[in-house]
């Protein structure tokens, strides 16, 4: 079962009148987005692994506790609810209504919070305590880094998340998103009066012998009595679907069509995207909506006027010409639209539906010489290489094979565009085991940073070190090359270990298949304490900078640097 308890506020801006969250809920046709959109983010979080210890699997397994206050303006109340005034009580078939499950979820109503939940299946393996407060932490899901300070505000490091993580906590001071009460002490934490102080009633629980401990899950939190939260819960609602009508189905139970006879939708107006109209709505000539957008009951949009991802409430009038963007506008100042005791907030919130994903690998047109030519000149560059080196392939492989035991070819798993994963081929030039070697002699290291490298590698071999100094031992990369793994120029393929250790520079270079040869390995000047510094740079310009004109200059530059260090040998 999960149990939503929503506790009275107030809005300290707006002289006394109640709080957005009541007003969204006693508003119609606001209140059915909202519980829509509510049930929609709680449904995200439910996996298997956590359904299975919680019997949190159905939106009938939602109990509603709200106000006593709030039951005369609801025009509906939201599935199961009980209406209660300064302490909370539930009768038995409520308790018998909380199903299956070990667990029973207690949800602070004044958040939409959505927490990872494949991770939220995994607390009772690392916690025995009795409730577990879960706070949706935005900072430990993917793609965050936090940077350690001193108290002088020095940076002595930072941690990378390349995945939604999960951190015990102390209990927090005031009601989390969630609390997860074990079942059998279900009965003693609602004596405890769940409408109370937290601190009040954590202390009670304690005294009752229930032990508590804090949990930060990876997750995204918006608070109810602010437009952001709201707007991003209609979000959730009205644009889980690219079909405007199969949204308003979705969120509401009716088609997105305007009211009909009991309103005035001028045929002069414009609408994009999912927009829901309540009763009696009046959108005059001109008048541009663009959703996801909600317009209450009685609500009148001027001429001209634009309401872009906005909600204009019950009987509000938006004056013509007027603008408003990501807001929620509920009362009208002198027969026009007032402004929100908040601050308008330009874009809206981000989206809280769906796992964690960023736009942060730079992107090129479909036609463009990064995402086309290149491709066909790598093909091209590739199979001729292959075909000229045909007959010094076996013999370069014979000369491997004699002069050391192990296999010909060394693999190692590299990342390559995007991070895709992929086996790395060369011609081996060091000893079998010498990767388990190197953390003996990291030491010794003439390079700073991920890498390692010194000048008379005892693990190199006698015909290692010609098939280095001459880059044949890279011709192998170019059946890669053939196969879109790897491109005949670009940074050089890393392993992930080195990638994590390298902040936002790993979203650059994985933004371009790594490359057999590369700026970086034609400038580096391989002074001391400096490389990976020229590294990062290189790799980054590169990134920067990609053009044809570049590609063809470090093929130049390879291509003379291989003919001098081949001729030195002899």
């Amino acid at each position: 079962m999960q149990l939503i308890v929503v506790r009275e506020a107030r809005d300290s801006s707006a002289e006394g009148r109640t709080g957005l969250l009541r007003y969204a809920l006693s508003t119609a046709p606001l209140h059915g987005v909202v519980l829509d959109g509510l049930a929609y983010l709680w449904r995200c979080q439910t996996g298997p692994a956590a359904a299975e210890w919680m019997g949190w699997t159905q939106p009938n397994d939602l109990l509603w506790a709200l106000p006593q206050s709030w039951q005369a303006d609801l025009p509906a109340a939201p599935g199961h609810t009980v209406f209660d005034g300064d302490s909370l009580s539930l009768a038995a078939g409520d308790l018998e209504r909380s199903g299956r499950g070990s667990w029973i979820v207690i949800t602070n109503g004044r958040f939409a919070a959505c927490v990872n939940h494949a991770l939220l299946g995994r607390l009772p393996e690392v916690t025995n305590a009795d409730i577990i407060a879960v706070t949706a932490a935005p900072d430990l899901r993917a793609c965050q880094e936090n940077v350690r300070l001193t108290q002088e505000n020095k940076v002595v490091g930072y941690r990378r998340l390349y995945a939604d993580s999960m951190s015990l906590r102390p209990v927090p001071a005031d009601w989390p998103h969630h609390l997860l009460v074990r079942r059998e002490a279900f009965g003693t934490a609602l004596q405890s009066d769940l409408l109370s102080i937290f601190g009040t009633w954590a202390g009670r629980c304690r005294t009752e012998g229930l032990r508590l401990q804090g949990v930060a899950v990876a997750g995204s939190a918006y608070d109810l009595e602010s437009q952001e939260g709201v707007l991003a819960v209609c979000r959730a609602a009205l644009g889980r679907s690219s079909s405007p009508d199969a949204a308003m189905r979705s969120a509401v139970g009716q088609p997105h069509l305007p009211p009909g006879n009991d309103g005035n939708i001028s045929p002069d107006s414009r609408r994009i995207g999912p927009v829901l109209f309540g009763k009696q709505v009046t959108v005059q000539a001109g008048a541009v909506i663009v959703g996801p957008a909600v317009l209450c009951d009685g609500s009148t949009v001027g001429r001209d006027a634009v309401i872009d991802s906005s909600i204009v409430g019950a009987g509000v009038s938006v004056e013509p010409n007027r603008l408003l963007r990501g807001r929620v506008v509920t009362a009208s100042r002198r027969g026009h639209a007032a402004e929100p005791g908040i601050a308008p907030t330009g874009r809206s919130a981000e989206e809280p539906v769906g796992p964690a994903h960023q736009g942060v690998f730079r992107t090129w047109p479909r036609f463009s010489y990064a995402r086309c030519l290149k491709r066909i000149a790598d093909v091209a560059a590739a199979i001729l290489v292959l075909i000229l080196f045909a007959p010094v392939i076996p013999v370069i492989a014979l000369a491997v094979k004699i002069n050391s035991r192990g296999p010909v070819f060394f693999r190692d798993k590299r990342q390559g565009l995007h991070g895709k994963p992929f086996r790395c081929i060369k011609f081996r030039t060091m000893r079998s085991g010498a990767d388990k070697m190197q953390d003996k002699l990291r030491f010794v290291s003439e390079v700073d940073g991920p890498q390692f490298k010194m000048a008379d590698d005892p693990r190199i071999t006698t015909v290692g070190r010609f098939l280095r100094e001459t880059y044949l031992d890279e011709i192998p990369q170019f059946f890669h090359v053939l196969c879109g793994q790897m491109s005949v120029v670009g940074p050089r393929p890393s392993p992930e270990l080195e990638n994590t250790l390298c902040p936002s520079w790993r979203d650059a270079r994985l933004s371009v298949r790594p490359g057999i040869t590369g700026l970086w390995q034609v400038r580096r000047t391989r002074e001391p304490l400096k490389d990976f510094q020229e590294w990062i740079h290189y790799d980054t310009q590169y990134v920067r900078d990609f053009s044809l004109g570049l590609d063809l200059w470090i093929c130049w530059r390879t291509f003379t640097r291989m003919v001098g260090n081949f001729v030195s040998q002899f």
